[in-house]
Parts: structure tokens; sequence; C-alpha cells
């Protein structure tokens, strides 16, 4: 009897996308790609700007201004750190306070820069494993905290679309009533976790191959609102810097905007990515150059 062959149209089993050999180079190619044509764009427009303006906008910014941007910005670092300590506390290990403090802070400041994959995953696999914890452990943790991160995030960008949103740009064909009902969609979603989490009876939920248990209800709340609190630190910093027109909510949603953004896109920390979202939001409000000074100086007391 001869070799089985699965012909093509009856019963042949599908190959994943990320199974076939062709798939990887085409992520990586396209990938290539468009990080290119995002350099190519940044280095179009910087070339229409007035530097100097900016630079005099930056060089205006009062001591207590700069001061009081970077303690916020301490203030959210530091927020950050105990997501780590509550992803201690679901997966069981035991590793120090201050060990895991140093971890987080450390893989939060390179997921800024480089990256998720390079900063908030590579950086605790390597510190988590040289202090003993295992890769099941490991996952858990990173899992809890980027869970822990998003939460608010969602929770946030639902609360600003539905009761406040923000006039977008005419060509992204958004009005305000699409804008309410996709924020009523994510604050329904941030509740069907937190309701689960206190009353499924299945502790246990699988999402394309990966299983997530589920915290306490408690934890589920403690997650959101570390989370919300965190997300409106990031945002009372570039609000702090950003000239007065600009209030508080616009800055919040602007920032949410631009952060999913940076995250699509791939770009190592949202390079040009952040920029270009609020200037295209907030172009109305503010001229280019002391809102570019903003961002900035933003950067430099955030992110490095």
């Amino acid at each position: 009897m001869g070799p089985d062959i699965a012909h093509p149209g009856r019963g042949a089993r599908r190959v994943p996308l990320s199974q076939r050999r062709w798939w990887p180079a085409l992520k990586r190619t396209a990938s290539a790609l468009f990080l290119a044509l995002v350099v190519w764009l940044i280095v179009r427009h910087a070339r229409t700007v007035a530097w100097h303006e900016v630079g005099d906008s930056i060089a205006a910014y009062p001591v207590t201004t700069l001061v009081g941007a970077l303690l916020l910005a301490m203030s959210s670092h530091a927020l950050y750190a105990t997501f780590d300590l509550l992803s201690r506390r679901y997966a069981g290990h035991e590793l120090p306070t201050r060990r895991v403090l140093a971890t987080t802070f450390i893989s939060y400041a390179f997921n800024l820069n480089f990256g998720a994959l390079v900063g908030g995953l590579a950086f605790r696999i390597r510190l988590y494993t040289r202090q003993g914890l295992r890769g099941a452990t490991i996952s858990r943790v990173y899992g809890l905290s980027m869970l822990t991160n998003w939460l608010g995030y969602v929770a946030l960008a639902g609360a600003m679309c539905l009761l406040q949103p923000l006039p977008v740009p005419a060509e992204w064909a958004l009005g305000a009533t699409a804008l309410r009902v996709f924020g009523a969609l994510l604050l329904a979603g941030v509740a069907t976790y937190v309701l689960l989490c206190f009353h499924s009876p299945r502790r246990s939920l699988t999402l394309r191959g990966h299983t997530l248990v589920l915290p306490s209800g408690p934890m589920s709340l403690v997650q959101l609102g570390l989370s919300c609190l965190n997300w409106m630190l990031i945002a009372a910093t570039v609000h702090l810097l950003l000239p007065q027109p600009v209030s508080y909510p616009a800055a919040l949603t602007v920032l949410l905007v631009a952060a999913v953004a940076g995250v699509l896109t791939h770009v190592p920390a949202g390079l040009g990515v952040l920029e270009a979202v609020f200037i295209a939001m907030l172009s109305g409000l503010v001229a280019q150059s002391p809102l570019l000074a903003a961002l900035l100086v933003y950067r430099a007391v955030y992110y490095l």
C-alpha cells in the first residue's frame, strides 16, 4: 500500500499562517518596510519644523514645571514597579520586594525605549531567571502585569470616549456617536472581566492557545485601580508640559490614542508616532513649535 496523500481539496489539514515557511519572512519584510516609511516621514516632516522656535520654547520652561514633571514621572515609574508585586502574589513566588521592584523598573525603562519584546519580556526573562524563577512562573508574572497595564488603559479610553469624546481630524471619519458606542463597548469589556473574576465558576480562560487563570475579584479591582492611576500620572506629566489651552482630559485622550498607535506600528519608543498623533489631534489648539517642545521634554523626562 502506498503512502497516504492528502488531496488539496479534500480533508487536507490547513497549516496556520504562523507555521508556513514564507510567513515569518513576509512579516519581517513588511515590518522593515513600514519602519523605513516611518523614518522617511519623520525626516521629511522634520525639515519643515522651525527648530529654533522649538529650542526657544524648551528654554522658556520654568524650573518648577520641569521639576513637577520629573516628580510625576518618578511617581508613575514607582507605581508601575508595583505591578509585579501584584503578579508575585498571583504567581506564588517569594522573591524579595526590593528585587521585584528593581526588576520591574528596569524592564519598564527598556520597554519604553525598545519595545515590549525587548524590554517588557526579554529583560524580565533574563533577570527573573537569574533569580531562580522558572519559565512558567515568569510567564504568569509577565501576563498579569501586562493585563494590569492594559486593563486601566481600556477603562480610561472607554470613559473618555463615552463621556468626553475629543474632536478628531475630519479625515478620520469618526463622529461623536461612534466614539461613544466604542467607549461603551470598552467599558463593557472591563466590567465583564471584573465580573468574571468575582463570580465565574470556571477560573481559567483560553484565548488563542494561551490559558489565563483568573485572579480573585478583589485583585482585579486592585489591577484596575493601579493601572488607571498610572495612566493618569503619565497624562499629568504630559499635561503639565503642554501649553495652557490644552485641558487635562484632552491630554489624557490624545496620550491614550498615541499609546495604542505606538504599539500597533511597532516603532521603538513610538518615535515619531507619539508626535504625529499629538500634532494631528491638537494642531487646532496649539502651535506646532511649543507642542513639539512639550513632547521632546516629556520624552526626556519620562523615557530617558
